[in-house]
């Protein structure tokens, strides 16, 4: 095989769907951890899972050449390697490829890439009917998902988040889209003298609740459930805006930057952190915005307009981790 065959063969399996898609489904069905021991038959696994027994030995053969299941004499078990794909891997796998979650969900609409680039809006609502955020508001699983996936993305890197910023200059600091609270939470345990007020809707909000109890932070945080595009609680030293932004589009984004320059007090922050183009963003991650929201890894020009429109000025931005920057906004004199 020449050069240009080989460079045809690599275009064509990055470019096929089987493979993605078998791992998907396999994790959908939870194979992995269904396959532990000594595996099974394809025969009973099919009973177990309502499945047709010829079909899903096609899918267990092709993920025994990925490597992921072994072939034993009586059927198939897990390998080694296809034990990341169990449920307690703990490495949030499953939440980002099991088609019933909100990841693996919205990982689907790439299918309608071409919509996005075209239009330059999300395909996610083509797809579904609905735009993502409406999908997790009607169906419960998938904003649990989604909720588990959020903070399982950044786990390793929080300490690293919490080190390299001075959280102590601010007596008070409003998580704007917060989570279930665990940035937040671990900024209070760092710093006694900082209070904290997170924002989002509920039930997210309630489980946020549940974290702040749960580390023993009830005397030193808030939650108020309710959304960024409305009024924000005001007159805090900084609002901390953690991966929001990207997911919406500059309408949007422009939105929630002015509810936070209107709340914060003459001398408050506005501290955005997330992925910046040309620093610390990836192409793959800036598609996967572009077509499940609509938004963008934005670069710091782009966020410097953003600031700018608000009467917010970029003020310092620092690389925290391999991941995200820190992006430092402070009101303008004549803001």
């Amino acid at each position: 095989m020449d050069h240009e065959d080989d460079a045809a063969d690599a275009l064509r399996r990055m470019a096929g769907l089987a493979t993605p898609m078998a791992l998907r489904v396999a994790a959908t069905l939870g194979l992995p951890d269904r396959l532990l021991g000594d595996g099974a038959s394809v025969e009973r696994l099919a009973a177990e899972l309502d499945a047709a027994p010829i079909a899903l030995d096609l899918l267990l053969a092709h993920l025994a050449t990925l490597g992921v299941v072994e072939r034993t004499p009586t059927g198939y078990r897990t390998s080694a390697y296809g034990e990341h794909l169990r449920l307690d891997a703990g490495n949030g796998l499953t939440d980002l490829l099991r088609l019933d979650t909100a990841g693996g969900r919205a990982e689907l609409a790439f299918v309608e890439l071409a919509h996005s680039v075209s239009t330059g809006r999300a395909a996610y609502p083509r797809r579904y009917g609905q735009d993502f955020w409406a999908d997790l508001a009607e169906h419960p699983h998938l904003r649990e998902s989604f909720d588990r996936q959020m903070t399982h993305r950044f786990r390793e890197q929080l300490p690293r988040i919490v080190a390299g910023v001075d959280w102590s200059r601010f007596s008070s600091v409003v998580d704007v889209g917060g989570g279930q609270g665990s940035l937040l939470a671990a900024i209070l345990t760092a710093h006694p003298g900082v209070r904290g007020h997170l924002v989002d809707l509920e039930p997210t909000a309630a489980d946020a609740r549940r974290t702040f109890t749960a580390q023993g932070l009830d005397d030193r945080a808030r939650v108020t459930a309710g959304s960024f595009f409305d009024p924000l609680p005001a007159g805090a030293d900084a609002y901390l805006l953690f991966d929001i932004l990207h997911d919406w589009d500059d309408e949007h984004a422009h939105r929630i930057m002015s509810r936070c320059a209107e709340a914060a007090h003459p001398a408050g922050r506005v501290l955005v952190v997330e992925a910046v183009a040309g620093l610390r963003a990836d192409s793959e991650s800036d598609l996967a915005m572009l077509v499940i929201f609509g938004g963008r890894e934005r670069g710091l020009d782009e966020f410097r307009a953003l600031g700018s429109a608000h009467g917010l000025l970029l003020d310092g931005v620092t690389e925290l981790t391999d991941q995200r920057c820190l992006l430092e906004f402070r009101l303008s004199a004549d803001g």
